[in-house]
């Protein structure tokens, strides 16, 4: 009885755990000043092209500098910022955009920064 009780138990939480949040939703797609259309990761985005919390922002709000990425962001920069924020990205964390714009991903909530999508770099 007990060992039939724990397979109940097993076949439950592994229904549980691959249908809750285990495998990436699907992700919006990133609209760019340039007319070009590409998804987000999954990882990074939660929501949907008008609500969500990934979106472009202005080059004007990215400074390139030795530790990578600083970007200043205030009310109306993203949809989600309320007041300002200030976030350092090392380049070696950032992911490619694929419009050779800057795009940011912020969650669970507008002080954390979960993804940061930028341009490759010209030498």
């Amino acid at each position: 009885m007990l060992k039939h009780r724990r397979c109940i138990l097993t076949g439950v939480m592994i229904a549980f755990f691959s249908g809750a949040g285990m495998f990436p939703a699907g992700a919006h797609e990133a609209h760019s000043a340039k007319g070009v259309t590409w998804k987000y990761d999954g990882y990074c985005c939660n929501g949907d092209s008008k609500s969500g919390d990934c979106q472009m922002i202005s080059t004007r709000n990215v400074k390139i500098t030795n530790r990578g990425y600083e970007i200043s962001l205030g009310p109306g920069d993203h949809r989600l910022i309320t007041r300002p924020h200030h976030f350092t990205m090392p380049q070696s964390e950032a992911r490619r955009s694929k419009d050779e714009e800057y795009h940011l991903c912020l969650y669970p909530t507008e002080d954390t920064l979960r993804c940061f999508y930028a341009p490759d770099m010209g030498f």
